[in-house]
Order: C-alpha cells, then sequence, then structure tokens
C-alpha cells in the first residue's frame, strides 16, 4: 500500500491545505495580473489627467486646478481608488508619483497653451513619504518646472488623510525646505478623522480642504456648520486659506458665500475636464 502523501495529515487537514493552497495561488496570480496591468498602464501613458478648477467664492476669480490622473477602468482596476489602492502595496510608489508629476505639468502646459489660466495655480496629490524623497528634495521638482515654464509658487502639494504623517517634527523641517523655494501645502479631506486635524496644527498648511462630508448639505446641518465654522476660525487665525470641497449644490454655494468661506471646489463649479474651465457653472448666475 502507498504512504500518503502527508502522513501527518488527516483527509480534513489535506482538504483545509489544499484549499489553504488554492487560494494562496489564486491570489498570488491575481496580484501579478494587477501588477503587469498597471506596468503597462504607465508605459503606455494611458492615465487619463483631468483638471478641477478651484475658485475664489467671493469674486468668482479661479485659483486654480487640481490635477487628477485616472486609469482606465478594467476588470483588475474596477475604480480608481483600487488602483491607486494597490500601488500603495507595491513597492512603485515613489517612481510612480515622479511619474505623475511630470505628466500632470506636461499636460497642464499643454491644455494651457490656449487658455488664460496659464499662470493659475496647481494642486499636485503627493504622498508624504514621496516629499521625504532625496530625488524630489535635490532639485529634482525644480528642474521639472524649469522645463515646463512653471515656478514654485505656482505649485501646492496636496496631502490627503489617507496617507498619514508619521512623524510630525520630521515632516515639518522637509516642508521648511520646500517652503524656503516657494512650493506650499494643502491638507485634503480636513474634518474628516484625527490625523487631518492633527496635520493641520502641526505642519501649518498654506491650504485647509474641507471634506466633502462636512460640506454635504451644510446649510441645514447644525453640527457640519459648527465644525466649518471652527476650522474657518483657526484658518484665520492662522492664516490659512479654507477651500471647500464636494460642492454639489447652489443652496451648500450660498451658505459658504454668506459664511465667508474663501474658495470652493466640486461639480456645482465645475468638473474634471480634460481642457481648463477658468469660468464657474453655478456663481455667475447668483
Amino acid at each position: 500500500m502507498k504512504k500518503p502523501l502527508f502522513p501527518s495529515m488527516d483527509k480534513s487537514g489535506l482538504y483545509n491545505y489544499m484549499t489553504y493552497f488554492y487560494h494562496t495561488t489564486r491570489h498570488s496570480l491575481l496580484a501579478y495580473r494587477r501588477f503587469d496591468e498597471f506596468q503597462r498602464i504607465v508605459r503606455g501613458r494611458k492615465l487619463t489627467s483631468y483638471f478641477q478648477p478651484i475658485f475664489h467664492l467671493q469674486n468668482n476669480d479661479c485659483l486654480g486646478f487640481e490635477v487628477l490622473n485616472r486609469p482606465p477602468i478594467s476588470s483588475h482596476f474596477p475604480t480608481t481608488e483600487s488602483f491607486y489602492d494597490f500601488i500603495g502595496y507595491t513597492d512603485q510608489v515613489f517612481a510612480f508619483e515622479r511619474f505623475c508629476r511630470e505628466l500632470s505639468l506636461e499636460r497642464f502646459k499643454k491644455a494651457a497653451v490656449d487658455s488664460s489660466a496659464k499662470d493659475a495655480v496647481i494642486f499636485l496629490n503627493v504622498h508624504p513619504e514621496v516629499l521625504s524623497d532625496s530625488n524630489y528634495r535635490s532639485g529634482e521638482t525644480l528642474q521639472l518646472l524649469s522645463r515646463f515654464g512653471f515656478s514654485p509658487e505656482q505649485i501646492v502639494f496636496e496631502l490627503t488623510e489617507r496617507q498619514a504623517v508619521q512623524d510630525y517634527d520630521a515632516f515639518e523641517r522637509i516642508l521648511s525646505h520646500y517652503r524656503s523655494q516657494g512650493f506650499r501645502i494643502a491638507i485634503d479631506d480636513a474634518g474628516s478623522g484625527y490625523n487631518s486635524l492633527k496635520a493641520i496644527v502641526s505642519l501649518k498648511p498654506e491650504f485647509i480642504k474641507l471634506d466633502k462630508s462636512l460640506i454635504r448639505d451644510v446649510y441645514r446641518q447644525p453640527n457640519q456648520r459648527k465644525v466649518v465654522k471652527l476650522l474657518q476660525e483657526f484658518a484665520e487665525a492662522s492664516g490659512t486659506h479654507i477651500i471647500a470641497e464636494g460642492i454639489e449644490s447652489t443652496d451648500e454655494i450660498s451658505y459658504l458665500r454668506s459664511e465667508g468661506i474663501e474658495y470652493g471646489q466640486g461639480y456645482a463649479l465645475g468638473r474634471p475636464e480634460t481642457k481648463l474651465q477658468s469660468v464657474p457653472l453655478s456663481l455667475a448666475s447668483m
């Protein structure tokens, strides 16, 4: 009689092992296929760059644009969030953000050729750890700006709540380096969690972007209004500019304007487009 392949296992143990082996192999194969697709997207520069405008709510002027690079939708990456979440689990974060930075500036310059917005402020989403990269601080970013004809004063590095800073003292020293060159900082998703509030106090950003959860129906939500007011008072005391994100209705616009909120961004003002839109959709008619 033949000896069993796994002599220490009974049939139940063997079944459990084979089930584990199957799922592990399947997961590894899926990760490989997703990584292969990610590489094809980067090599083929298949990201689409969108520009969402940010407007002064009091006088309708266009402050600038947030650059959003979105991948093609596929079975492996059914949403933009799934694509960026996957990158976070790889060792390609630094290389990919360097690629996106160049792509964003190149395409913004191209979009601005026939636009009066060529001198607008450009908001670039950046992972905090990337700013710590020696290549970022060695002058590579300045060389890239010079190549495309932009100045550091036009660039705002936008940091999000999902990409929390670990050592605020060390990171503040890093930010001082960039600020000395003219760059500015924005904290995204403000009010969505503890990390964003801590970042606001510790890093003293030039811009605070209020999370869309605070802005949705803010005109009829007392608790949201209180939080917005507190952040507005902090901003005024610290010389910081407020940008309300996720504005989707004229009622939200009217309330924010009446409260003296300085800047706004959202579908009611302007959707992300491949062309630069420097005139707000809703404010002009109010």
